[in-house]
Parts: structure tokens; sequence; C-alpha cells
């Protein structure tokens, strides 16, 4: 008995018809994907005959046993090359269905590509028709659309909306459907717009009261009777109102024009079936908001700040000199006035006192008294002229104070341009404004002092006059007694 190992029978094995029927195979088209197959078949039957070789008792059972697992292994072979090949068969499939879908989705593109250039075509051609046939009708809808879209600019700011409201939603959407397709407008729609721009004409020339939610200027909103001015003005309470187009709500002006706006307004919501004065703003408000915007008289002295202040107290103390000045003057000049008409010297007027001294000396020589009366004339002087220059003075320095003023303010405001730059040119126009504020009062009060103290100068001036000539006159009689007295003396 001869005996074998695993190497000797594994050997011959390898090179039976097995391995060349494992070898066929490899060369298909499939050679790739089956060699991989070959590799685990040829491992199974290495593994499969190591273990039978270790069990087998004697040849003939090893070799029944190999024949065994050789045919197991076929079929197991044969069922995953199947499988792989029903794997692949699948994906053929499913490409040539992509292709196909890919094929027909061209064929689709390539057919509505060339109906839209079809339509475009077609469009063009029935546009071009369509233009042909409208001739001067296509000029009208156009200037329609204009005046639709200007119209319905002018209704949103119009003061006769918060009257009547929902005006512009009908001429914006008669705008919008002209201009964003070729629509053509209807004879309803035409007439509504001349209907819409007749009623606007006509109200404008109407004074109408209605009633309808105002915001006050404490911001509250109370249902108030509202008097509308045409399309200018809307009056309320003898107060001027403004109608927010953004929100389309009317509200109380916060700051109001002068008195005198506010009079009329008054007027005309009190009788407003009747003919009053009242001021239009034919603008719609534009000239009522410069109006409002105006600084008021304490408003001016408040910009002038300190140095304004300054100025104006100056001019309250020149006021109350000349106020005194004008007292004083006015009673002396009537007291003189009546002395002129009596011979009995008075002591209580400046003539009276100068006639005292007259007769304070009876025996002077005309000399001395012509002296007595200059010494008497010089002390009322004083007095007539008090505080005039002092009146003169201030109008001479306001100017300069507010001079002084206007420098400083146009130093802030170049340091203001400094800083922010010229942007803004209410910064600029407001910090020149606010320092020409002082120049003005320093005018306001200058102005006033001048005439003040020409005046109350001319009124000394003529009573000192006064006082010249009465003693002119006085020394010419005692001259004329003492020459008289000569003559009689030497006649004797």
């Amino acid at each position: 008995m001869m005996s074998f190992n695993n190497k000797t029978f594994i050997k011959p094995l390898l090179r039976s018809p097995l391995r060349s029927s494992l070898r066929s195979p490899l060369r298909s088209p499939l050679r790739s994907p089956l060699r991989s197959i070959g590799t685990l078949v040829f491992s199974s039957l290495f593994v499969v005959s190591s273990v039978c070789a270790q069990q087998a008792s004697n040849l003939d059972e090893l070799l029944s046993r190999l024949e065994t697992g050789q045919i197991a292994q076929t079929k197991q072979n044969q069922a995953r090359e199947q499988e792989f090949t029903l794997k692949v068969n699948e994906q053929g499939r499913l490409l040539n269905q992509a292709k196909s879908a890919r094929d027909q989705a061209i064929n689709t593109s390539t057919s509505l590509e060339a109906n839209f250039q079809d339509n475009e075509v077609k469009l063009g051609n029935k546009t071009e028709a369509l233009t042909r046939r409208m001739g001067e009708l296509k000029e009208l809808f156009g200037v329609l659309q204009q005046v639709a879209g200007d119209t319905k600019s002018k209704f949103q700011t119009s003061v006769i909306s918060a009257q009547i409201a929902g005006r512009g939603e009908f001429l914006d959407e008669l705008a919008q459907s002209m201009g964003s397709s070729s629509k053509l407008a209807s004879i309803e729609e035409i007439e509504r717009l001349w209907f819409e721009l007749q009623r606007e004409m006509t109200q404008s020339g109407k004074v109408h009261t209605f009633t309808r939610d105002v915001v006050m200027a404490s911001g509250e909103k109370q249902l108030t009777q509202v008097t509308r001015v045409g399309g200018f003005n809307l009056i309320a309470n003898g107060r001027y109102l403004e109608y927010i187009d953004e929100t389309g709500s009317v509200a109380e002006l916060i700051r109001q024009p002068s008195t005198r706006y506010l009079d009329s307004a008054a007027a005309l919501s009190s009788t407003p079936d009747q003919a009053v004065p009242f001021a239009l703003d034919p603008t719609g408000g534009s000239i009522l908001s410069l109006l409002v915007q105006a600084p008021d008289t304490q408003e001016r002295i408040e910009q002038g700040g300190p140095v304004g202040y300054v100025i104006l107290a100056i001019g309250l103390v020149g006021l109350l000199i000349a106020i005194e000045r004008f007292i004083t003057l006015f009673l002396i000049g009537g007291r003189v006035n009546r002395q002129l008409k009596s011979d009995k010297a008075n002591s209580d007027n400046p003539l009276g006192r100068v006639m005292l001294v007259k007769e304070q000396n009876p025996k002077a020589d005309t000399e001395t008294l012509e002296l007595r009366l200059s010494e008497s004339i010089l002390r009322e002087v004083p007095k007539l002229s008090s505080r005039l220059t002092l009146i003169k003075i201030i109008s001479v320095v306001a100017p300069l104070i507010g001079l002084l003023g206007t420098v400083t303010g146009m130093i802030n405001t170049f340091q203001a341009i400094t800083l922010f730059g010229t942007g803004d040119p209410k910064l600029m126009a407001g910090g020149i404004s606010q320092a020409l504020v002082t120049t003005v009062l320093g005018l306001v009060v200058a102005i006033p002092m001048v005439f003040i103290f020409t005046l109350l100068h001319t009124r000394s001036r003529s009573i000192i006059n006064l006082l010249q000539q009465q003693s002119a006159g006085i020394i010419a009689e005692r001259a004329e007694r003492t020459e008289w007295t000569e003559r009689n003396e030497q006649g004797a």
C-alpha cells in the first residue's frame, strides 16, 4: 500500500481537467468578473481537498468526496454567474431606457423651441397689426395713462381727499393695468376718469363742512366738524389742520400761524354760510408751513441769547429815562407858557426863577443884571438837559453791542462748520440768522433812542432859548429905563 500526503495529492489535482475547466470560462467576454469567481472556487476546492484528505480513510472515499464537492461547487458557481448575468442585463436595460428618455426630451425641447419661435413671430405680427388698427387711439390711451398717473399723484396730496376718500385707488389700478399689459381702457373707465377730474375742479371752488376724525395737538383723536376751503385749507374750531397723505388722516397743526390768520379761521368756522375775509394758501399748505416755522418775536429775542437780553435791558432803561424826560419837559413847558401870560414871577418854573432875579436886583446896573441872569439860566440848563446825554450814549452803544453779538455768533457758526462741514445748509443758515438777531435788536433799540434824543433835546433847547430870549428882553428893558432916567436927570 502506498502512502499519500496532502501535497502529493493536491499537485496532480491542480493539473486535472477541473483546472482547465476553471480557466476556460475566463477567456470569455466576462473574463474580469469571472476571474474573481474562479479564484474563489479554487480556494474552496483547496480547502475541501485538504479537509477530505484529513478525514478520508482511503483513496476511494476521498475521490468520492471530491467529486461530490466539485459538483456542488459547480452548481453554486453557475447560480452566481446567472445572477451576475441578470444584473448586467438589467443595467443595460436601464441604460437603454435613459438614452431613450434623453432622446425624447431632446426632441421635445427642439419642438418647443420651434413652437416658441413661431409664437414670437405670430405675436409680433399681431402686435404690429394691432398697432396699425389702433392708429391715433394708441396716442389717446398713452395720454390717458399719463393723465391717470398725474391725477393720482394730485389726488394723493389734495385736501379734498380728506372728505372724499378712495379716489386714488381707481386711478392707480387704471395706470398699472394700462402700463403692465396691452389691455385698453373701457369707455366706463374713461368716463370715470373724466368724472373724477371734473369733481376735483368743482370741489376746489366750494367751501364745505363735514365731520371726521381729527388728531388733535394733544395726540387724541376726536370726531370734529371740519371746514374745507376749496382745495387749499382745512380748519376746525378756529385752528388750521393739515392732511397727511401717507396715512390719509387729518391732524391739527401743533404750531399755529399768527393771530390775524387764526382770527380769519375762527370767523369762517363760526359763520360758514357768510362771506368773511380768509387767508388762503394757494400752494396747498407750503406757505402755511413756512408761516408756522417762522419764529415769533419772543423766539427771536431768545435767539439773541445773553447779548440780546443786555441790549433789551439797556433799551428799557433808555425808554424809562425818555418817559421821565418827556413828562418833566412837558410839565416845565406848560408852566413856562403860563408864566409868559403872567407879569408876576413864580418860582415853580425856570422862567419865573429868571424873572425873580430882576426883582431881587432892582438897582443893579445893566451889566450886573446881565451876569445875574446868565447865572440863573446856567443853573436851569442842567435841569432841562438832564440825562439826555445818557439816552444819546444808549443810542450809540446798543448797535455796538449788537455787532458784538453778531461777531460772536458768526464765530460759533464757523466752529460748527469746522466740526460738521457744509453738508447741511440749515446749520449755517440757522447760525447766521441767530447771529444777526443781536444786530437787529441793537438797531431796534438805537433807532428809537435817536429819535427820542432828538425830540427831547429840541424841547429842552426851545425852553432854554425862551429863557435866553426873556433874559435879553429884561436886560433891554433895564437898559432903556436907565437911559430914560439919565436923560431926565440931565434935563432937570
